[in-house]
């Protein structure tokens, strides 16, 4: 049986040294705070936004939490991300994505400072995690990082395959194993043979989308296999990864719940500790 990337003891661990250091930058009159915003009320965005708040309350960061209408121009939100900005008592920003099909994500994107994107998704950061010089990386792929570092997983010299190429996730991925040199293949719908890719690889991550997507014929016998998916099915949350038949040959698994998930908010609060730190000489 494999043994279980525990995300929630990971994201513990964590949060627990961002708690620490915000506290220690609270003693020299020093508060970390983080902007959210969040355009609509779709129903999941809702969550999301709400456990940030909830994880901001738990390190001590303070939150800025704004809920704009459905039917907010693309002009209004940007005007509102520009106040942010040179607001000092803001360290980060976040927008909740996705946003409603009227607005042009990539221009609210450009909109943040470089210096306050703690998703790291300005054109700007992403460049300087293709260079390797960044201080700030996305959320989910730095999670995962954290977890191969936590249980001592070592990626250098290891065949590491990544299948999604998004810019949230597959692409910013395939980059940080790259940078810990890793031998990185990038898979995706078009790719063809995908079995007999994933089945060469001592890292796998999944980030398609798809219940039940990966399977136990795709996987290697004593591979880490990191499953990025959070899916709905038969009302059960669940990844990409058949948990239950590739549990019995893989060498390490992330479980869905559990797994990656928990990693994405506790690398959001560093990354907004980090900004504050940046943004005070620290």
């Amino acid at each position: 049986m494999s043994k279980i990337l525990d995300g929630k003891l990971v994201s513990k661990s964590l949060k627990d040294k961002v708690a620490q250091e915000v506290a220690a930058l609270s003693e020299d009159g020093i508060t970390v705070g983080l902007a959210v915003i969040l355009v609509g009320d779709d129903p999941a965005s809702q969550i999301y936004v709400n456990n940030k708040k909830n994880a901001c309350d738990a390190v001590g960061i303070k939150s800025f939490e704004y809920r704009l209408d459905a039917n907010t121009t693309q002009d209004e939100l940007i005007s509102l991300i520009k106040t942010l900005n040179s607001d000092k008592d803001v360290n980060g920003i976040l927008c909740q994505l996705p946003l409603p099909n009227h607005i042009d994500e990539q221009a609210v994107i450009a909109a943040i400072s470089p210096q306050k994107d703690v998703d790291a998704f300005h054109i700007s950061n992403v460049g300087r995690i293709m260079l390797g010089n960044f201080e700030f990386l996305p959320c989910t792929p730095a999670g995962i990082i954290h977890i191969l570092d936590f249980y001592g997983i070592d990626i250098e010299g290891k065949n590491c395959v990544v299948i999604g190429r998004s810019n949230i996730v597959g692409k910013p991925m395939a980059m940080l194993l790259l940078h810990r040199n890793g031998t990185v293949t990038i898979c995706h719908s078009k790719t063809k043979c995908l079995s007999e890719i994933t089945r060469n690889a001592d890292i796998l991550v999944s980030a398609v989308g798809k219940a039940g997507f990966l399977t136990a014929d795709m996987v290697k016998k004593g591979a880490v296999v990191i499953d990025v998916g959070m899916n709905r099915y038969n009302g059960k949350l669940c990844g990409d990864v058949c948990f239950e038949e590739i549990s019995k040959i893989a060498g390490y698994i992330t479980p869905v719940p559990g797994g990656v998930g928990p990693m994405t908010i506790a690398v959001l609060m560093n990354n907004t500790l980090t900004a504050a730190k940046i943004q005070n000489g620290r």
